[in-house]
C-alpha cells in the first residue's frame, strides 16, 4: 500500500471520528441568545465530523435563522407567538430585572423573580405544546429515527420529545436558579457551606454570616421558588405521556449534563461522572480586525486600546448613563471601541469610536488591548480568560453578578454598579486593571489554566454526545441517588433506627442497672439498719 494512503488511514484513525457508516442523526431543541451561540458552536462540530444535525426550531425564533446558508437543517413547526412577542418578552423580562428588582424589597424581590420565570415557563410551554401535539411534525420526527436529542434545560420540552421518540438526551446547560435543576434532576450535591448558590453574589469563602445568608437562599429556591409552573408541566406531562411525572423526573433521565463553565472559572465543588465541564467551548484564537479597525488599534500606540460591549441584550440605556461612561472613556489615555447602539453621547471623546457590532473576540485576542468592559455574560468573560484580559464589570441581571463576584475573587476583575456608577467610578476602575500588574497577572492565570486541559472543551462536548449516541446512553454512569428518596439519601432513615437503637440500648441499660439496684442496693442498707 503507498505511503500516502497508509498516512490518509493513520489520520482518519487518530481523527477519533466516526466512520461514514456510523455517524448518528442529533435533534436539538435549542433556546435565545448567548444559549444559541454555545450550541450553535457544538452543532457545527458535529456537522464537520459527519454527523446529521436537525434543529427543532419555531417560526417566532429570534436568532436561529434557518435562511442563512448552513449545513445544519432545520425544521421549522408553526406557533401563534411572533418574533415581536418573542423580543417583547425578552427585552421586557432584562428591563424588569435591571431596573426593577434591586430597589425592591427582598419579598417584593421574591415575589417578581417568581413572577418572571413563571412568565417564561408558559411561553415555553406554549412552544412544547405546538410540537408535540402537532401529530404530523411528531410523525416526521419518529420516521426520522434520531439517535440522540440535545438540549438546553433552561428550556423544557428537549426531554419530552427524547421521552416521546425513545432516544437518550443530553444537555447543555450555564446553570438553572439555585441550581434547583442539577439538584434534583441531576443529583449533583451542592453543600452551601462552601458553595455559593446562584444569585447569592457570594464567593466559596464566606464569613458566618453570609453562611447564612447563604442557607438562606437555599431555602429559598428549594422551598419558596419554582421556576417552572411545575402544576401545570406537570398536567401537561400527564395528558401527552398518559402516566403521571413530573418535570425534574423527566429532566432526570438526561444521560449527560455538559456545563458551560470550568474551574478556571468555577469554585471548587463536588461533580458526578454524568456532569462534564466545557466552559469557553466557544472560543478560539483571534483572527485579523478589519482594516479600517485595525489602523484605529495601532494608532492607539503603546497605551493599547480598551473593549467595551454590554452584550446584544441591552439596547435602552438612557442617554443620561451613555454620557456618564463616554465622559469616563474620553479620559483614559488608550483608544475605546464600544459596541453601542444608540444616540451619539455628547461628552463622547475622540478617542472612543461606537460600533453596532464588533468582533469581540479578535479584539480581546489582540496583542494591544488592555481592559474590558464586560456586563458579565458568561460567553465574554471566557473569551477575556481565553485571551487573559482582566475585565471592569457591570453585572445587571440572571447570571452576570455571580459571573463576576468570581473574576473579582480571583482578582481578575473590579466591580461597578450599573445603576448608581459615575464616571470618576468607571475612570477609577480602569486605570486600576490597566497599571495595577495583579490583574493583568491573575488574569493570565486564570488563561493558563484555562489552556491547560488534556482536551478542548468543544472536543469534549462533542466526545460525550458521541458516546451517548455509541452506546445508547450513559446508564452505568449515573449514581444510585436516583433511585433512593429524600429520607433515603440524607441517610435519615439510618440515622433514625441508629438513634433508636442507642435509645433502646440506653433504656435497657439503664433498667438493668435500675433493677439490680435496686434488688442488691436495697438489702444492704435494711441489713445495716437492723
Amino acid at each position: 500500500m503507498p505511503m500516502k494512503w497508509i498516512s490518509v488511514l493513520l489520520l482518519l484513525q487518530l481523527s477519533g471520528h466516526f466512520s461514514p457508516g456510523s455517524c448518528g442523526k442529533v435533534l436539538v431543541w435549542p433556546t435565545e441568545y448567548s444559549h444559541w451561540i454555545n450550541m450553535k458552536t457544538i452543532l457545527d462540530a458535529l456537522v464537520q465530523r459527519g454527523h446529521e444535525v436537525t434543529v427543532l426550531t419555531s417560526s417566532a425564533s429570534i436568532l436561529v435563522d434557518p435562511n442563512k446558508p448552513s449545513a445544519i437543517q432545520f425544521e421549522i413547526f408553526p406557533t401563534s407567538l411572533t418574533k415581536d412577542d418573542m423580543v417583547y418578552f425578552f427585552m421586557r423580562l432584562i428591563n424588569k430585572w435591571t431596573y426593577d428588582l434591586p430597589k425592591d424589597t427582598f419579598w417584593t424581590h421574591i415575589s417578581l423573580m417568581q413572577e418572571m420565570f413563571w412568565e417564561g415557563s408558559d411561553l415555553i410551554e406554549k412552544l412544547c405544546k405546538d410540537v408535540v401535539l402537532n401529530k404530523k411534525l411528531m410523525t416526521k420526527l419518529q420516521e426520522s429515527r434520531f439517535d440522540v436529542v440535545l438540549a438546553d434545560a433552561i428550556g423544557p420540552c428537549g426531554e419530552l420529545l427524547a421521552e416521546l421518540l425513545k432516544i437518550p438526551f443530553v444537555y447543555s446547560l450555564r446553570f438553572s436558579p439555585g441550581y434547583k435543576i442539577e439538584k434534583y434532576s441531576g443529583g449533583l450535591p451542592f453543600p452551601p457551606s462552601y458553595v455559593p448558590v446562584v444569585f447569592s453574589e457570594l464567593s466559596d469563602q464566606m464569613t458566618f454570616m453570609e453562611r447564612v445568608k447563604n442557607m438562606v437562599y437555599v431555602l429559598y429556591f428549594d422551598f419558596c421558588l419554582q421556576t417552572y409552573n411545575q402544576k401545570k408541566w406537570g398536567q401537561f406531562l400527564n395528558e401527552v405521556l398518559g402516566k403521571p411525572i413530573t418535570l425534574f423526573e423527566l429532566m432526570g433521565k438526561a444521560e449527560m449534563w455538559l456545563i458551560r463553565t470550568y474551574w478556571d472559572f468555577e469554585f471548587p465543588r463536588p461533580l458526578l461522572p454524568h456532569f462534564e465541564f466545557v466552559g469557553g467551548l466557544h472560543c478560539k484564537p483571534a483572527k485579523p480586525l478589519p482594516k479600517e479597525m485595525e489602523e484605529f488599534v495601532q494608532s492607539s500606540g503603546e497605551n493599547g486600546i480598551v473593549v467595551f460591549s454590554l452584550g446584544s441584550m441591552v439596547t435602552n440605556m438612557t442617554e443620561e448613563k451613555a454620557n456618564v461612561f463616554a465622559s469616563a472613556l474620553a479620559q483614559v489615555p488608550q483608544k475605546v471601541i464600544w459596541r453601542y447602539d444608540g444616540k451619539k453621547p455628547d461628552t463622547l471623546g475622540p478617542n472612543t469610536r461606537l460600533y453596532k457590532w464588533i468582533p469581540q473576540n479578535d479584539l480581546l485576542g489582540h496583542p494591544k488591548t488592555k481592559a474590558f468592559i464586560t456586563h458579565g455574560g458568561a460567553n465574554g468573560i471566557y473569551e477575556a480568560i481565553y485571551h487573559g484580559i482582566p475585565m471592569v464589570g457591570l453585572p445587571m441581571f440572571a447570571d452576570q453578578p455571580d459571573n463576576i463576584v468570581r473574576m473579582k475573587t480571583k482578582g481578575a476583575a473590579i466591580r461597578l454598579d450599573f445603576n448608581t456608577i459615575s464616571s470618576t467610578d468607571l475612570l477609577n476602575a480602569l486605570k486600576t486593571v490597566i497599571n495595577d500588574p495583579s490583574y493583568k497577572e491573575n488574569a493570565m492565570k486564570l488563561s493558563r489554566i484555562h489552556h491547560d486541559q488534556p482536551m478542548k472543551p468543544l472536543d469534549r462536548a462533542v466526545f460525550w454526545i458521541e458516546f451517548v449516541m455509541r452506546h445508547k446512553g450513559a446508564k452505568h454512569l449515573r449514581p444510585a441517588s436516583y433511585d433512593l428518596t429524600w429520607v433515603q439519601y440524607h441517610s435519615l432513615d439510618v440515622i433514625g433506627f441508629l438513634l433508636a437503637c442507642v435509645a433502646s440500648a440506653t433504656f435497657v441499660i439503664t433498667k438493668c442497672c435500675l433493677l439490680c439496684y435496686q434488688k442488691f442496693a436495697k438489702p444492704g442498707k435494711k441489713k445495716k439498719r437492723e
